[in-house]
């Protein structure tokens, strides 16, 4: 008689529960940045959440930075697939590391924010909490922007001053205005509605995908939420004239479709600033009204300048020098976009003609010559 075998009994493993936020940082070459980015990320309070680093390709430390946080999962991304004829699809290094990251994700809100980017203590409980009280499905910030070399300091300003102007946050988050926007560098979705309008798998051609994606949601009826994040989140962007140079170039034809005419302003707003100092020196010394004009001429201009949120000293040195330097960017974009190709953190794209997307076909990325030892942060 065989022996009486007794029921196994069955052994129930506990399910981790699933977090309110998957928090998705796609990283190239990060090594100066990754370890401040992550240190403010897994200190996040009041909120559970999931931190997903997606390697791309990086050659420097940025695998293991990431890999030194415990509970910091680091994948990496797969090439982007192939077309009929078995070449690879037009992806974005940024957007594949994207979709890469959004398909290891198990929460039903994501947070795309890049890895040169650092978080001020429980901002991501106010983020989800503001996006909710918002009914948003999609909550961007323009960081807090941090600027150290000289070149940062007279640029950026008068960059972000006409970003502003452009993409106005009380005219981004006005439904029927027509104009969308979104910065990268911290965009909170809902997954539902980022999953219905396809995700970053729907603009992964794009080099400007958080504008794209913020034309989508709009598209679909969904709400978009946008305006300055100082209190949640500061980036440096960029650590060089050459990182910063090459960044602007890749952007700024696209985020102004007039790029040639911008250029031309911007000479000329510097041109009457300086104009307007020596009437206003020249005025005041011989008690001529003309002075008090002059002085109005120049206030105009820095009230433009100070609308991007930086120091008083940031924005004068943007007045004195930043408006032709930041002409020469918007120039040099131009001539890039019109040649057809840009580069960015080692990598060629093709680019159609500025102000307008080029076709699927024609933005394939295509290998160059590394750029060592600049620490490229990902798209914006």
């Amino acid at each position: 008689m065989p022996p009486l075998r007794l029921p196994t009994p069955e052994v129930s493993i506990p399910q981790a529960p699933i977090p309110q936020v998957s928090i998705i940082v796609p990283a190239r070459n990060e090594e100066a940045s990754l370890g401040a980015c992550l240190d403010s990320l897994t200190a996040q309070t009041g909120v559970t959440f999931e931190i997903i680093v997606v390697d791309d390709g990086s050659t420097d430390r940025t695998r293991e930075i990431a890999q030194g946080f415990a509970g910091v999962r680091v994948i990496s991304p797969e090439l982007p697939p192939q077309d009929c004829a078995g070449k690879r699809k037009s992806w974005t290094g940024k957007n594949n590391a994207i979709v890469a990251g959004v398909k290891a994700a198990c929460a039903p809100w994501l947070l795309f924010t890049d890895a040169d980017t650092v978080h001020l203590p429980g901002s991501l409980a106010r983020a989800l909490e503001e996006a909710q009280n918002e009914r948003a499905d999609l909550l961007s910030y323009s960081p807090q922007q941090v600027v150290v070399t000289f070149a940062e300091r007279a640029v950026m300003p008068v960059i972000f001053a006409e970003l502003a102007a452009r993409y106005p946050p009380r005219k981004v988050r006005d439904q029927n205005s027509g104009i969308a926007a979104a910065n990268g560098q911290y965009i909170l979705v809902r997954r539902a509605a980022y999953d219905a309008i396809g995700g970053h798998a729907a603009v992964v051609t794009e080099i400007l995908e958080d504008v794209a994606l913020a034309r989508l949601f709009r598209n679909a009826g969904q709400r978009v939420y946008f305006r300055y994040g100082a209190d949640a989140v500061r980036t440096r962007m960029y650590r060089n004239w050459a990182q910063l140079s090459e960044g602007w170039t890749k952007n700024l034809a696209l985020l102004f479709p007039n790029p040639g005419r911008l250029a031309l302003q911007s000479v000329f707003s510097w041109f009457a600033a300086w104009f307007a100092i020596g009437i206003t020196a020249s005025g005041a010394r011989s008690h001529h009204f003309v002075w008090i004009a002059a002085a109005a001429l120049w206030l105009l201009v820095y009230r433009r300048i100070r609308a991007a949120h930086f120091t008083t000293a940031n924005n004068l040195l943007a007045i004195a020098v930043g408006l032709p330097m930041f002409a020469y960017l918007l120039l040099r974009s131009k001539k890039a976009h019109a040649k057809g190709q840009v580069s960015w953190k080692g990598r060629a794209y093709s680019v159609g003609t500025p102000g307008r997307s080029a076709p699927p076909e024609l933005q394939a990325a295509k290998p160059i010559q590394r750029i060592e030892n600049q620490g490229l942060r990902a798209e914006n």
